[in-house]
């Protein structure tokens, strides 16, 4: 994997996600906010901005943006899935999407037959034959874990999918998934994706961390801003007035949280870069993670995220953060 990525001209250094196949530029857009925050003409524009930089990777979901009102779900696939016939370019990105959070009353798990149902659905929207990767969105226990990769496998064999991931894992269920894989000769889970950043730390590191590093698995980030929080345009309740993220970020405003931003701040002088850089350019520097996923919702904003891969934090910046998010 390589440490570090330089944009030079249109061209980003991959990494690759797993034993996939598949290379990616460490850092994801994520389609959440497509049918939700961003329409699809200002979607259009930031995927092709993005494209245009040397990135490859879209993140979206089947439940993406089912939470507005008025949406049936899908909608962040369905605009994706008209950028891609519209730019001709299918072949050019990673589209990965996921499957097991409600749809809707009774629609959701990951038993047989609502994977591959859904994995149609996603297909049509998206109006492609293959999922370059395709996660398990969230751990189903009412579901044996042999009857969700038999699922998967046939999706697989079929072409209809590339790779799988797993997303909101615990690291036994992970574990024990890829035994089952290696046992029935099942494709496993090559990325995980779990919630992680400076400010929430626990869910990754430690057991699961340390499973994903031993088996060589891709790490994709989710939440890697923590819902706006690490842009520092948080720094008290009254800046959450109005905001559609607002209601996560006020858990972050303690002593911790403003002590990690005091920590950013102080990288973010030495370095010149944002402090939406640095918390990107945080993860970026950490071995086990292949690249976090990060939202835009206008041009320059993604443009400022896009410079994240070419921040480097030294040794010691890196340590300081650590500890002030510990």
């Amino acid at each position: 994997m390589a440490a570090r990525s330089q944009r030079k001209g249109t061209y980003v250094e991959k990494r690759t996600l797993g034993k996939s196949g598949l290379a990616i530029a460490p850092l994801v857009f994520g389609g959440n906010v497509f049918g939700w925050t961003v329409d699809q003409p200002t979607a259009f524009k930031l995927l092709d901005a993005f494209v245009a930089a040397g990135f490859n990777s879209i993140d979206t979901a089947n439940v993406y943006s089912v939470w507005v009102p008025g949406n049936e779900g899908g909608d962040s696939e369905t605009i994706i899935g008209s950028w891609l016939k519209s730019r001709g370019n299918r072949d050019k990105v990673v589209i990965a999407t996921k499957v097991g959070m409600e749809m809707a009353t009774g629609r959701k798990g990951l038993s047989r037959s609502h994977i591959l149902q859904e994995a149609e659905d996603s297909l049509r929207r998206l109006q492609t034959d293959y999922i370059d990767l395709y996660y398990s969105h969230a751990d189903d226990p009412a579901t044996p874990i042999e009857e969700t990769l038999e699922a998967h496998a046939l999706l697989v064999k079929e072409g209809k999918v590339r790779a799988i991931g797993a997303s909101n894992f615990t690291a036994a269920r992970l574990a024990q998934s890829l035994k089952t894989s290696a046992e029935r000769g099942y494709p496993r889970y090559e990325v995980m994706q779990p919630h992680y950043n400076l400010v929430e730390r626990n869910e990754f590191e430690g057991d699961l961390e340390a499973l994903c590093v031993k088996e060589g698995l891709g790490v994709v980030t989710y939440f890697s801003l923590a819902s706006g929080f690490l842009t520092g345009k948080y720094r008290s309740e009254a800046d959450l007035a109005g905001r559609a993220r607002g209601s996560r970020v006020k858990n972050y405003l303690d002593a911790r949280g403003a002590r990690i931003l005091a920590a950013m701040d102080k990288a973010a002088a030495a370095t010149g870069a944002s402090l939406a850089q640095i918390a990107l350019a945080w993860q970026i520097g950490r071995p086990s993670v292949t690249a976090p996923i990060a939202s835009a919702t206008s041009v320059a904003q993604l443009d400022e995220l896009l410079k994240a891969t070419e921040v480097k934090l030294d040794r010691a910046t890196m340590a300081a953060l650590d500890e002030a998010s510990r």
